[in-house]
């Protein structure tokens, strides 16, 4: 029997583990597609809530945030690399130069729920930053990446200018970070089975026949 799981993965879209996390979550739904069905929702956690508009070097940024040196970030960014590879995404790191506010690409995504394109939109905002190295603060940049998932870019435009679904989206962030959410992604199963990090899909893959299991059980 196919159960229908709720999933809420809270994540940042300038994050390369959630970029592995979701595609991770994924490949694991399609494995199981005769045993589930996600009803996927994402909410927001901003990695880096102060950043001005024009970003920051990010080797620089890595190195105050962390610690570590230049040559150990490099060594985590082809780990990063090989991963993503082995799950069909390109992360083109000499692309990724600066990290950036994602404050206005959550208010995007938060629309992209209302309209049922916020799975697609996640995905595309995932390839302009990793992939191609745009900047998801600019508006241009959200505007374009809309568009291209069928969403209307007019109205795209016009949320971001007049500050929309503000105050839902800090609410949101609120709600989380105070149930202790304070690293990223977070995957939350039918409001109660937390998974943390880019897990492989073995162990998504686990979790969600597990899970489902139990719901068919009590059922």
């Amino acid at each position: 029997m196919n159960q229908r799981l709720k999933i809420d993965f809270v994540s940042d879209v300038s994050c390369p583990w959630c970029v592995i996390g979701l595609h991770s979550l994924l490949r694991a739904a399609s494995n199981l597609k005769d045993e589930v069905t996600l009803d996927l929702h994402f909410q927001p956690f901003e990695l880096n809530p102060k950043m001005p508009p024009e970003g920051q070097d990010i080797t620089e940024h890595l190195v105050q945030k962390y610690g570590g040196s230049p040559e150990q970030f490099a060594q985590s960014r082809e780990m990063i690399r090989v991963r993503g590879a082995d799950l069909g995404f390109t992360f083109n790191m000499d692309q990724r130069a600066r990290i950036y506010n994602t404050f206005d690409a959550h208010r995007l995504l938060h629309w992209a729920g209302l309209e049922g394109k916020q799975l697609a939109l996640k995905k595309a905002l995932f390839k302009a930053y990793f992939t191609d190295g745009k900047n998801p603060a600019d508006h241009a940049v959200l505007t374009a990446t809309a568009a291209e998932v069928g969403l209307d870019a007019q109205r795209a435009a016009q949320i971001l200018a007049n500050n929309e679904f503000t105050k839902e989206v800090r609410a949101q962030e609120i709600f989380y970070q105070g149930n202790g959410i304070h690293a990223v992604p977070a995957v939350i199963i039918n409001d109660r089975h937390l998974i943390q990090g880019g897990q492989p899909v073995e162990a998504f893959e686990q979790a969600l026949r597990e899970i489902a299991a139990e719901v068919h059980t009590s059922a």
